[in-house]
């Protein structure tokens, strides 16, 4: 039986700093916090080789008197507590008294500090957790916080770092966070010895956000105010139009903590209802400010995560005061804690599970998406007829195949012999097959295929088409309706994959800039030369920004944003994965935006070649794993008409 003993308390530290350092980025935020809980109005971070060979943060807080510096370094020593109650009503940001006891466990640490007044700084070295001497030291009032080496004496965690640009994206991150949580503390970041970002600390909330996320972000903002009992919402949202492909661009904060907050978020995206193309995520800075004993922030161990004594409260709070901003309606701020009208079935088990109610129906006066009747909107297609023969035909019930056609010498496109004939002014005839039976696939079955698409036992013909989406396919007894966008996209990405995506270039007169979210820009200028592959230059364009040289041929100019953003989301949800991996998401994209799409009017040629790969079975799914095609039995018509 094996002894029961009390850890090393060596040990005990690394266990603890485990649960509160997990990369250089959770240093620069403990140390950050500390520093404005000093009543800072100025803090420098600086970073060297993503934060894993140096992390200085300087500020000019109160700092630490020379006998109490050792002190602050041993676990759960803090000046931020006294006694049990103080945890009801916790209103700095750090509180527990382990972030320097974790830290100092697992690195390097020097440290120097001078309170105001003092004739004398301090300095103290410490080395795994071990102190030195608290010796005499020159230097400014505040504190400088130096962190060397991170997990030098635990090579368990050492390992499971990322590459140096996605920890210095994540410091960056989190030190963006900060600023945008505190406006009127001025923050410098300094990376690698180039600065990159600088706050201005003027308090004023739309400086902080324009230093922080640019101009083109910024000028996309709309103000958020609005007030309420015991709760006030301040901040700015994105307008309608300025919504982003996800949503690292939400930022929340309670009473000055940056949070994740799946209630708030919820709320913001509701008052967008109907007012956003789907897919797209609003981008927000808000501000919660509450009574200290109405939100817990001590139920998560690095403190990200609050929750709150009415969550009904402040959903309400968040949706009216955004709503408000984006109707400019500004003129019952009282209504803020009322029940968001035709949301009654809301409950904040709902919110919770990030469960949002079902939107109601878009308005008629939306934008269609169907207006794609140029050729630069529409795939390049060699077999399909001219633009003037794109028009869609109405689907009858009943279907009377035409006469074949009596002369050879005619171009003649026959589909189906036995069901449609199809004319087509193109200039070369193509040979009917014979008009009989079916021909057998040519596509060798896929392992798990179903039996509906293994052999087909039947004749098919396309019999139409539905809200210029959806493809019609009658075989037998049953009915196909296939997703001619996700077919279409699976088509392009197994020839992609299976031939080489080698596109054609083009060099843009003027290069398009774009200043995307942090971690967004390091995974992207990571992948440099793997977007050349796919036909993008790319080029960092001072701090924060990327510049587009060049891009593929086919795309649109306005995707080209859009499809980069997509791809670095994708390229951080594959983290650490190998390079064929990362390729294969960026097939996924770019097969997605050479893909017919739903709303396009595609030419009969084109309808029958999706159909021909889905229904010999090459086809089932697309490359997001969703199905291509539902089926619809005949059986199944009788009992809606009440005929079976």
């Amino acid at each position: 039986m094996p002894n029961i003993q009390v850890l090393d308390p060596h040990v005990a530290d690394l266990i603890a700093a485990g649960e509160v350092v997990e990369r250089p980025a959770s240093v620069v935020k403990e140390l950050m916090e500390n520093a404005i809980d000093a009543g800072a109005k100025k803090v420098t971070v600086e970073i060297a080789n993503g934060g894993m060979t140096l992390i200085r943060v300087t500020d000019d807080g109160c700092g630490m008197e020379e006998d109490q510096l050792a002190t602050a370094f041993l676990r759960h020593a803090t000046s931020k507590l006294r006694t049990e109650y103080d945890l009801e009503a916790i209103g700095t940001l750090g509180f527990r008294g382990e972030a320097l006891a974790a830290i100092a466990a697992v690195s390097r640490i020097d440290v120097m500090t001078r309170t105001p007044g003092a004739p004398f700084g301090a300095s103290l070295s410490l080395e795994g957790g071990v102190a030195g001497q608290v010796e005499q030291a020159g230097c400014p009032e505040g504190t400088t916080m130096v962190v060397r080496d991170l997990f030098f004496n635990t090579p368990a965690r050492l390992k499971f770092m990322k590459k140096d640009s996605a920890e210095g994206a994540a410091a960056f991150a989190v030190v963006q966070r900060i600023a945008l949580a505190h406006p009127e503390v001025s923050v410098k970041f300094i990376r690698d010895g180039k600065q990159e970002m600088l706050t201005p600390g003027d308090g004023q909330l739309q400086s902080a956000i324009y230093a922080v996320l640019g101009r083109d972000l910024a000028l996309g903002f709309v103000p958020v105010k609005g007030s309420g009992e015991d709760m006030t919402v301040t901040g700015f949202t994105t307008l309608p139009a300025c919504c982003k492909g996800s949503r690292n661009y939400q930022h929340f904060f309670v009473n000055g903590r940056y949070v994740k907050s799946r209630i708030m978020m919820a709320a913001v995206e509701e008052a967008y209802a109907n007012q956003k193309r789907v897919g797209r995520f609003p981008g927000c800075v808000i501000h919660l400010q509450t009574r200290l004993n109405m939100v817990d922030v001590n139920v998560h161990p690095t403190k990200t995560e609050v929750k709150f004594t009415n969550e009904r409260q402040v959903f309400s709070a968040v949706y009216h005061g955004v709503l408000a901003a984006l109707t400019g309606d500004r003129s019952h701020p009282a209504a803020l804690l009322e029940k968001p009208k035709g949301h009654d079935t809301v409950t904040p088990n709902q919110i919770r599970m990030n469960a949002t109610p079902i939107p109601a129906a878009k308005p008629a006066a939306q934008l269609p998406l169907n207006d794609f009747t140029t050729p630069r909107s529409a795939p390049a297609n060699p077999a399909a007829a001219p633009v003037t023969a794109r028009q869609p035909k109405p689907v009858s019930v009943q279907w009377t195949p035409p006469p074949a056609p009596k002369r050879e010498e005619e171009p003649i496109v026959q589909i189906r012999p036995e069901v449609r004939t199809q004319t087509a002014p193109g200039p070369a005839p193509v040979q009917a097959p014979e008009p009989v039976q079916q021909p057998a696939p040519k596509a060798e079955p896929l392992p798990a295929q179903e039996p509906e698409a293994a052999a087909p036992a039947e004749p098919w013909r396309v019999a139409g088409e539905l809200f210029n989406t959806y493809i019609v396919v009658e075989q037998g007894q049953r009915a196909l309706l296939i997703d001619k966008h996700a077919a279409h996209e699976r088509m392009n990405f197994d020839r992609m994959k299976a031939q080489g995506y080698k596109p054609m270039m083009q060099t843009l007169l003027t290069p398009i800039t774009f200043t995307p979210e942090a971690q967004e820009r390091a995974a992207l200028v990571e992948q440099l030369e793997l977007l050349a592959q796919f036909g993008f230059e790319v080029e960092e364009f001072g701090a924060q920004a990327l510049a587009v040289r060049q891009a593929p041929a086919d795309m649109d100019t306005g995707d080209i944003v859009p499809t980069l953003a997509e791809i670095a989301g994708k390229l951080l949800a594959t983290g650490r994965a190998d390079p064929d991996t990362a390729r294969d998401h960026l097939l996924h994209t770019m097969a997605c935006k050479a893909a017919i799409k739903g709303g396009w009017k595609s030419g009969p040629q084109e309808l029958e070649r999706v159909a021909q790969a889905v229904m010999d079975g090459s086809v089932k799914y697309c490359p997001h794993g969703r199905p291509v095609a539902i089926e619809l039995t005949k059986k199944e018509l009788e009992k809606q008409f009440k005929r079976a």
